[in-house]
């Protein structure tokens, strides 16, 4: 049925066109908040920075964003075992280094070190003397540890294109 409405395309492509798309996507989320939105919000008075980023990891918990996000995780783990059985042409091990650069690069670094900022950061009063020290410590480790997730992930999007090619 897929070659009947795809010609030429395999449910094996499907699977790394969708994750090439999911990869870019997310590397889009995190290039907007490494670009302007960080920095836009420590301009802002650290109470209010604060408080906005906390609505801000409130609000990401969606649907969308975690379907995106977690669903191209588990492509990723295909594109991984697609790569393996395409080894060792150069094909699969674009396949299977985006794959891991989605995996390790990304939601390894969000659960290890984005997460736990934004844990230790939610149960601070913005108000609080406490709150304007930790906010400039969090714009700063934050940031950095998103940096590596844009560039691991929009890394994982270019390597898919050039599987795909």
């Amino acid at each position: 049925m897929l070659a009947d409405l795809l010609p030429g395309v395999t449910p094996f492509s499907l699977l790394a066109l969708l994750s090439a798309l999911g990869c870019a996507l997310v590397a889009g989320v995190f290039l907007a908040f490494s670009s302007f939105v960080m920095a836009a919000l420590g301009r802002l008075p650290a109470e209010q920075g604060l408080a906005a980023m906390q609505a801000i990891n409130i609000t990401v918990l969606n649907p969308l964003f975690l379907g995106l996000f977690f669903g191209t995780g588990l492509l990723s783990l295909g594109l991984i075992a697609g790569g393996i059985s395409r080894w060792p042409t150069a094909g699969g091990l674009c396949l299977i280094a985006a794959g891991l650069l989605y995996v390790f690069g990304n939601l390894l670094v969000t659960m290890i070190c984005n997460v736990p900022l934004n844990e230790v950061m939610a149960k601070i009063a913005p108000a609080s003397p406490e709150g304007a020290v930790f906010w400039q410590r969090y714009l700063a480790d934050w940031t950095l540890w998103n940096h590596l997730r844009t560039a691991c992930t929009a890394l994982a999007a270019i390597l898919i294109m050039v599987a795909l090619r």
